[in-house]
């Protein structure tokens, strides 16, 4: 009778529709029909009932004996009970997930004194014990072997808590469960650790982060307000880590922002009011510059496609005092300050980025995705406006730096190696993909930036329409022939016809000295100019108007490298000036006229203008300053002791040729002198190492004068490390390079 009854218990808890469909209380049970199912507290009722670990026939003569009320009952119970794993209610979490170790060790109710079971064991698996082992099996077996989520501990789990797969026969039975874990999301069971990560993956993929059980909410972080060019933002935790956040804010591009808001600021004297846009805004700090500084000159668009950045990016708007205009609605609140309705309104996008490069016309293109920024130049050229300009920021360093070749390769067409100018080699692969693009919309380019630093490629280019300025930059791309020998390069000659020995286009011999193949072809690269040296003064002068200090001496070292001067030789109000700030179709101004500098408008020029505009570029290309750079320490002389940069800088110019500093690397010389010269005037002007009883040597010079030279030389080296560290345009100081390229014996 307490078998019969214990029976009747169990199966008064199923719901009417757990059992077989169209089947009276009073039938009788068809054995060739199977067996009902339910889950029952993470249990199985399969015609047997187990419970307390007795095993109860049920019949269906005791069927009959249950009552409707009994039934209408046992009805509710089960949906309160059964627990579905498709349902969304919010549900008690599984003993096996806790925050802490401590939690998990309350439900064991340790006790010095008495004898405890393990909570997430069967008792056949783990007898009870004293607190002192229960709590090393508890941190041992449980806990170090759990999945974290969102500050929970999924522990695992040994009990029978999860229903086995159906035999041949049909019938549903107990069989031992192994160890397994619990989903804090859909309480899913799952065996293998690795299994349960990737589960919890496939949910943070999905959008699936919110818990479906009753936790208690954890108090919400505060969101840090970080300062940047009087511009105030809020950040998430893990800012600067984007695999973390979907606000994805670096403090160490501050210069690459100051860079781009000093072009902006240039554009904005050309013509106003301008339509200026930041593709992937994250935190809207960029674009709240612009807007901050610029006012009404500008009218400035920030998007995201991600939904949490564009609310951060509405939250930074009002933080600065901002008007916001999403979804051509603006918001009925509107922000005060100092007594006076602040009129600036920003608007706020949420789409992807080349959508709304596709839908609407801007005259400042600003992108900046995480990576390369390929995927996007299409959709960039195709509604810029003329005269307008395109800014992007590739980080995607490891590639363009030639460490991973083959994704420069898929990313950007080019094949490259190592050398000694690999950034500019870097900033040249940019822009032929820039070129390329704007050719495929008809549309022509002219390079008024270029600056690879360690994080970041930075291009800035002006855009020319029409097919004849396409066709123009499409000729500007061509294959660069790469000594690997003597780092010796030059580009190849236009024309289609196929050269029989393509070495002899080489200024060096090392093909004929050196066995085997001895030069590689690089490219497709950009062969023009990487600089404009009217429009880095012009960033000059903006970035001393709005005090951006960091942006000062890059500025100052790009203008000295466009025109391949030194920086004693630099002035920033020279006689020439006005004619050196005329750029294609902008500022148009004769040599020989001192009229004021006017804006020309619209798509067409007149023929004057035309004809000026040619003058000026022609004479422009004939001081174009020299493609690449050399290493002062790839080709020093070992056993020698070259002079300071800053005098063989004044070597090379007294000697008549061009030389100028760059800020691709801190001990490169850019100069029009080949490079037999080059080290020519460096093995003069360098001074022996003697080391013990060296007398004599292939490198020592004998004459009196020359040996007067070195030695004021060395003399002088000493006076110029002040003026050396003051121009070093990024910050760090002489270093040596001989760990990325040896050091070879340079034969004279």
């Amino acid at each position: 009778m307490a078998a019969e009854e214990a029976a009747e218990a169990s199966l008064a808890r199923l719901s009417p529709e757990q059992r077989q469909p169209g089947r009276e209380d009073g039938d009788e049970e068809k054995p060739e029909g199977g067996s009902e199912t339910a889950a029952l507290n993470g249990m199985v009722v399969s015609g047997k009932v187990e419970n307390n670990n007795l095993d109860v026939k049920v019949t269906g003569s005791e069927l009959e004996t249950e009552e409707k009320g009994t039934e209408e009952e046992s009805t509710r119970e089960s949906d309160s009970n059964i627990l579905d794993v498709s349902s969304d209610y919010p549900r008690e979490k599984h003993i096996s997930i806790q925050r802490h170790l401590a939690d998990l060790e309350k439900l064991a109710d340790l006790k010095e004194d008495e004898r405890k079971p393990c909570p997430l064991c069967p008792e056949e698996k783990f007898k009870a014990c004293y607190s002192h082992k229960l709590h090393r099996h508890l941190q041992n077996l449980h806990w170090k072997v759990s999945v974290e989520f969102e500050g929970y501990r999924m522990c695992i789990c040994h009990l029978p808590c999860r229903p086995v797969k159906p035999n041949l026969v049909g019938d549903q039975t107990f069989s031992k469960m192994g160890a397994h874990y619990h989903c804090i999301i859909c309480s899913a069971t799952i065996t293998r650790r690795t299994d349960m990560i990737g589960h919890i993956n496939r949910h943070v993929n999905k959008g699936e982060t919110e818990s479906r059980f009753i936790t208690v909410p954890a108090p919400k972080a505060s969101h840090e307000v970080l300062k940047e060019s009087a511009t105030d933002v809020q950040v998430l935790p893990n800012y600067s880590t984007p695999q973390k956040t979907d606000s994805y804010f670096n403090p160490k591009m501050k210069l690459n922002r100051q860079l781009i808001f000093c072009a902006l600021a240039v554009l904005a004297e050309e013509r106003k009011p301008i339509e200026c846009l930041d593709a992937f805004g994250a935190t809207g700090i960029m674009g709240l510059q612009w807007a901050k500084h610029l006012r009404s000159s500008v009218k400035v668009t920030i998007n995201d496609c991600n939904e949490n950045s564009v609310t951060m990016i509405q939250e930074n708007c009002h933080l600065n005092k901002m008007k916001v205009k999403l979804n051509t609605k603006e918001e009925d609140d509107e922000a005060m300050g100092d007594g006076e309705e602040n009129t600036d309104t920003i608007e706020v996008t949420k789409m992807d980025a080349n959508v709304i490069m596709h839908l609407r016309s801007f005259d400042f293109i600003h992108l900046d995705p995480f990576g390369t920024s390929v995927n996007y130049l299409d959709s960039a050229f195709r509604n810029v406006r003329n005269l307008g300009i395109v800014s992007l920021t590739s980080t995607d360093i490891s590639s363009l730096y030639a460490k991973a070749q083959h994704v420069a390769l898929r990313h950007y067409g080019c094949n490259i190696v190592r050398t000694e100018y690999y950034k500019e080699l870097a900033a040249r692969i940019v822009i032929a993909a820039v070129t390329r693009a704007a050719a495929r919309c008809n549309k022509g380019i002219e390079v008024l930036l270029a600056v690879a630093l360690e994080h970041f490629v930075l291009v800035v280019v002006r855009v020319l329409r029409g097919p004849s300025p396409a066709d123009d930059s499409a000729k500007k791309i061509r294959y660069l022939i790469h000594c690997q020998w003597c780092e010796e390069r030059i580009f190849q000659k236009e024309g289609n016809m196929v050269e029989e020995n393509p070495y002899q286009q080489l200024p060096c011999d090392c093909h004929g000295s050196m066995p085997g193949k001895t030069a590689v072809v690089l490219g497709p690269l950009w062969s023009g100019a990487l600089f404009n040296t009217g429009f880095l003064r012009r960033m000059l002068f903006e970035a001393v108007q709005y005090g951006l200090d960091e942006a000062q001496p890059l500025l100052k070292t790009l203008a000295c490298e466009a025109e391949c001067t030194t920086s004693k030789h630099f002035s920033t109000h020279s006689p020439y000036d006005e004619n050196k700030q005329e750029e294609c179709g902008v500022y148009i101004k004769t040599p020989n006229t001192s009229a004021e500098s006017h804006l020309v408008h619209g798509k067409r020029k007149s023929d004057e203008v035309i004809r000026n505009a040619a003058k000026r570029q022609k004479s422009e290309n004939s001081a174009e300053h020299p493609a690449f750079y050399y290493n002062i320490h790839r080709h020093s002389i070992k056993g020698m002791n070259m002079p300071k940069l800053n005098r063989f800088l004044c070597y090379l110019s007294e000697a008549g040729y061009r030389v100028s500093r760059t800020h691709f690397d801190p001990m490169g010389v850019r100069t029009n002198a080949p490079l037999a010269q080059f080290k020519t005037i460096l093995m003069k002007y360098s001074t022996p190492t003697y080391t013990g009883g060296q007398a004599e040597g292939p490198l020592h010079l004998a004459e009196d004068l020359q040996a007067g030279e070195q030695v004021q030389a060395a003399a002088d080296g000493k006076a110029e490390d002040a003026e050396f560290l003051e121009d070093d345009p990024s910050g760090v100081a002489a270093t040596m390079f001989t760990k990325d390229y040896p050091t070879h014996c340079a034969a004279d």
